[in-house]
């Protein structure tokens, strides 16, 4: 009896197996072609949503001319909103070994700042899917893009945007910050607000120090760099209302005219600006045992001091 029970269990097996081959065949077939993950943007508009998507062309031009039809179209997801749908159009597309160049319509840049970024990112991303494009141009009608400080923006990657989690590029807010610079001889500070889309993966001490080492933008001319744009922040932590920033060797070896304690306070003060900060420790390479330019030692926390401040 059992035998006779084991025999005629045999043809179920043997057919449920074949539908499982069955099934996984067609799977199969339905997804033809080269995998990518293409980037999208949330309806709510705050942040960068993917889908897997199989490209169906072979030649990279033809692949470029494929990824960009996709972000132009509505995808199958309802939660997603296609980039390039937002009455944006593509007036030319220029493939080079490595590179796409993209030139849009006057419709991008009447994008408002935190759309720009989310649509640049769903662009760069896409695009940089495809297995030789490593960098992407942003035109508008023949033009460079430039950011919110009127710098361009030139050639783009993917490591361009943060991601948060690995999996999307995080939410971006719109704030204001003062940043103090140097005046035009170096002698004294000036205060400059400026306003930026920032990614909120990035605390405020961070991106108000990144952005003073950046510089003033090129538009003006009242004030001057106060570092280098080639010191790097090593880390930057705040505890206790004070912010500890950690810079590079380059912060002691760097040359300008701006006077020393113009570029502490410069420093300090920017930093102060934020409410949950109000002393600063330097250190360089994580050693606050040092001197800046030989008469300012670093081993001590820095208040605010607003009498380097140029009155108008």
């Amino acid at each position: 009896m059992r035998e006779e029970r084991k025999n005629a269990a045999w043809p179920f097996l043997l057919l449920l197996s074949m539908l499982i081959v069955f099934l996984t065949g067609c799977s199969g077939e339905d997804k033809v072609g080269v995998p990518i993950t293409m980037a999208y943007i949330s309806t709510d508009g705050t942040k960068i949503v993917e889908e897997e998507y199989y490209l169906e062309s072979v030649s990279v031009g033809s692949q470029v001319n494929e990824v960009l039809g996709q972000l132009s179209t509505a995808p199958s997801m309802m939660e997603y909103t296609a980039p390039l749908s937002q009455g944006i159009e593509v007036l030319d597309v220029t493939v080079n070994e490595d590179s796409v160049v993209l030139n849009l319509s006057r419709e991008y840049s009447q994008l408002d700042s935190i759309t720009e970024i989310l649509t640049r990112a769903s662009i760069v991303r896409s695009l940089t899917q495809i297995e030789s494009i490593t960098y992407v141009s942003i035109q508008v009608e023949g033009s460079d893009i430039r950011d919110s400080d009127g710098e361009l923006v030139g050639r783009l990657t993917a490591d361009s945007f943060i991601d948060n989690s690995g999996e999307e590029i995080s939410t971006y807010e719109k704030t204001t910050i003062r940043l103090y610079f140097a005046n035009e001889d170096g002698t004294a500070l000036k205060a400059v607000n400026r306003t930026l889309a920032y990614n909120t993966n990035i605390s405020m001490e961070r991106l108000v120090l990144e952005e003073l080492i950046k510089g003033p933008t090129s538009t003006n001319t009242e004030v001057s760099a106060l570092l280098s744009p080639d010191i790097k922040v090593v880390s930057v932590i705040v505890k206790d209302k004070v912010c500890y920033v950690n810079l590079d060797e380059s912060f002691l070896t760097f040359s300008t005219p701006v006077d020393s304690e113009v570029i502490i306070y410069g420093i300090v003060d920017t930093l102060c600006e934020l409410s949950n900060i109000s002393r600063v420790q330097f250190s360089v390479n994580g050693d606050s045992n040092v001197m800046f330019r030989e008469t300012i030692s670093l081993n001590t926390e820095f208040t605010k001091d607003l009498d380097y401040v140029e009155t108008e």
